[in-house]
């Protein structure tokens, strides 16, 4: 059988900006262990797969190098472009369905010049309680940070719009410095208080940094992370209720992105950003025996 990807850049400002994709289409009976080395093997973040592809969305699944996720920001994001590409064509505003492993997720596109736009609802956030400073502690120190790194009067809390995130403030000389110090430590503490990733936020500067939690792997545009930030600055009083506003990622590795962040009067947060089309091409491997 032929197996089909497609190439594609989310938040970005053009081609070979922003955060990189493969989506990979009609993966109808793909075994899991074929997803993961497939995910390795593309060298991206995270890659996703699609399988029942209809008029109005599909079914997805999300990898990174190393596990599945339940949900991720930039893969649905730009699946739901690939299929704007795939089925509406220029047909205008388009509305798809993501269904993932347990929640549907729901995407606006349409067409932005030479790109994409899209935008998901991802619901309304849910908030752990604020860490106290000896919670915060070990943690600041796999982050390379210290207390007095941390952005004034603002906690370390965990946020989720999906997808778990310890939100951690930081003022703008100390967002550079930090970073992931090597082995399992970091994981096992975000685990103690009921997160799944760490990511730091400059709330003056609205810009943002996010690892994997081996300290292997920056992530270019945190798509995830960028609603719980939101509901994070908006919760203490650090973003304008009724206002968009952008959150900055990607400069420390030579890929600036934009990803747009607002609420709805029921408390939904919606992110969203440009995608861009790069490439596509087939696999040359039986893809059911790899």
């Amino acid at each position: 059988m032929t197996a089909r990807y497609v190439h594609v850049d989310v938040f970005a400002a053009g081609p070979m900006s922003g955060n990189g994709l493969a989506v990979f289409l009609h993966t109808e009976g793909w075994p899991t262990s074929v997803m993961q080395r497939l995910t390795r093997e593309m060298r991206q973040i995270e890659s996703i797969f699609l399988s029942h592809v209809g008029e109005d969305g599909a079914s997805a699944r999300i990898f990174t190098e190393d596990e599945e996720l339940p949900f991720a920001g930039h893969p649905v994001l730009g699946a739901a472009a690939v299929l704007h590409r795939e089925c509406a064509g220029d047909a205008g505003e388009r509305t798809w369905y993501l269904r993932l492993v347990d929640r549907t997720v729901t995407v606006t596109t349409s067409i932005a010049g030479g790109g994409i736009s899209a935008e998901m609802n991802q619901g309304p956030a849910t908030f752990g309680a604020p860490l106290s400073a000896g919670e915060a502690a070990p943690l600041l120190q796999r982050l390379r940070l210290a207390a007095g790194d941390v952005a004034d009067g603002l906690p370390l809390q965990v946020v989720s719009t999906g997808l778990p995130y310890l939100v951690v403030p930081v003022r703008s000389d100390a967002l550079g410095r930090a970073g992931v110090t090597a082995g399992r430590e970091l994981e096992v503490l975000l685990a103690h208080v009921g997160a799944r990733f760490a990511y730091l936020v400059d709330p003056v500067a609205r810009e943002g940094r996010s690892w994997d939690n081996v300290g292997r792997i920056e992530d270019i545009a945190t798509g995830s992370a960028a609603g719980p930030v939101g509901a994070y600055l908006w919760a203490h009083g650090q973003a304008d209720d009724a206002t968009a506003f952008e959150l900055l990622q990607g400069r420390y590795l030579g890929r600036p992105s934009r990803l747009r962040v607002r609420r709805d009067g029921k408390g939904n947060i919606f992110v969203g950003g440009e995608v861009w089309p790069f490439a596509r091409g087939e696999l040359d491997i039986a893809v059911l025996h790899a």
